[in-house]
Order: C-alpha cells, then structure tokens, then sequence
C-alpha cells in the first residue's frame, strides 16, 4: 500500500461561511434588535455627550491599564535585561498614565481628546501623502478623506480644551450608531436569504 493509498480523501470543511449564513438565517431578528439597540445607546450618547465621554475616559483607561499589565508580564519574562527594563517601564507609564485618568476623570478627557485630534490631524497627512502615489482613480477619493480628517483633527485641537467636555462622547456615540447600522444591514441580509429559502 502507498502513502497516498493510506491518505484519507480530503473533504471540504463543512463549517464555511455559507454554512454558517445558512445557520444564522433564522436568527436574523435578534441581529437586527441588537444591531437597533445599539443605535439608540448611540443616539443616547450624542444626547449626553458629557456623561458618554466620561464613560469613554474609564474604558480607555481601563485598557490602558491592561495594556501596561502585558506589557510588564512580557518584560518580567523577558531573556535580556535591556529589553526587560525597557518593557517593564512602558508597562509601568501605560499603568500610571490610565490610573490618574481613572482618578482624574476629566484631566484625562483633555488628555485623550488632544490625542485624538494629533492622531486624526497625522492620520490624514499620512493618507494625503499616501494618495500621492495612488493612480488617478482613487487618489481624488483618498486625498479627500485625508483632507476631511485633517479638518477634523485641526477642529479638534483648535477647540481643546473647551470641547473635551464632549468629543469623546460624540465619536463614541457615532461609532456606536454606525457600529449598530452594519448589525442592522447585516439582519436583514439573513432575512433575504431566509426568505429565499422559504
């Protein structure tokens, strides 16, 4: 008996996509009650912006805090002592800077609102630059979001520190309602395909 004798016949995996659409089919009514309940917490945090961006304060702190905690427990086991004292440190600085945002709630608004707005104002230089070197087709679509990000980060800082009260509170909310839109749109491509099946 040969080896390919003795190999079993490969069979496509029966888990692929189409499965599982053809599982989540019927199920598409609690996407589309999750995907709506997340637009109305959404719709909430753009009404309260000041209470929604505390929130997003605790929530980045809080990862940044975990963040630091990973990255000590990788700098203790690391093999070099130069790299473990450099690891160890960042960890350090990621705890301390998420500790005083969680004691300094709204100190650490101004903090990660000025970030945002340097890192939207970076983020669109970069896509500027980037779109330069695109062909003439999607360079006019690139650049213009560049520029639009730009704006928004020069808003952003231009305004800081008075609108740290609430930017954090309107991104999170309008990432939540497009975050809702796509669970939402994704519902009802399991109810086309649910109706078809019937």
């Amino acid at each position: 008996m040969t080896i390919d004798d003795a190999t079993p016949p490969t069979s496509p995996l029966p888990h692929d996509i189409g499965h599982v659409l053809e599982h989540l089919r019927d199920r598409w009514r609690w996407f589309a009650a999750f995907g709506l309940l997340t637009m109305f917490c959404g719709f909430v945090s753009l009404g309260v912006a000041g209470v929604a961006t505390l929130v997003s304060v605790y929530l980045i702190a809080a990862f940044v805090i975990l963040i630091g905690a990973i990255e000590i427990t990788i700098g203790v086991n690391a093999h070099r002592w130069s790299s473990r004292i450099f690891v160890v440190l960042v960890g350090l600085l990621y705890v301390v800077a998420g500790s005083f945002a969680l004691a300094n709630p709204i100190s650490g608004a101004m903090g990660f609102t000025l970030m945002l707005g340097a890192a939207l104002l970076a983020t669109g230089v970069a896509r500027i630059i980037f779109a330069t070197r695109l062909p003439e087709g999607p360079k006019w679509y690139v650049a213009f979001a560049g520029v639009v990000t730009v704006l928004l980060g020069l808003f952003i800082i231009a305004g800081w520190p008075e609108n740290s009260a609430y930017v954090l509170g309107i991104f999170l909310g309008v990432d939540m309602i497009i975050y809702g839109a796509s669970w939402l749109n994704f519902s009802l491509f399991l109810r086309r395909r649910a109706e078809r099946a019937n």
